[in-house]
């Protein structure tokens, strides 16, 4: 996958839009990048491992630096920063973004969690 042509906070900080070169652009509330961070502390070393992150529903983006040239972390305003989110999974979550977050709302429901904590 190559790198987005641009991405872009919105001025509330709710919102990254990715654009890749020949695609629309992805619009991907910071809600659903946190609670599904790529990191070790939400996905867990294996499938089992995975967390359910509840109470985010407010979180927003306090900055974006990038990590090579395949990707960047996202520092969020509760101070999450150790998920890399890869173009792959960017990619990804642009295009999985409706079914990926009606299964998080599903697993909230299922373990009684709320997005407001």
């Amino acid at each position: 996958m190559t790198a987005p042509k641009e991405l872009r906070v919105s001025k509330d900080r709710k919102l990254l839009s990715v654009t890749f070169p020949n695609h629309q652009p992805f619009e991907l509330p910071a809600e659903l990048l946190r609670v599904a961070s790529p990191s070790a502390e939400v996905q867990g070393h294996s499938p089992d491992q995975r967390v359910t992150v509840p109470g985010k529903r407010n979180v927003a983006i306090l900055k974006i630096e990038p990590v090579g040239n395949y990707a960047v972390r996202i520092t969020f305003d509760d101070f999450h920063d150790t998920g890399i989110f890869t173009w792959n999974y960017l990619h990804t979550l642009g295009h999985e973004k409706d079914e990926r977050w009606n299964a998080y709302l599903a697993e909230l429901a299922e373990k009684g969690l709320s997005r407001d904590r």
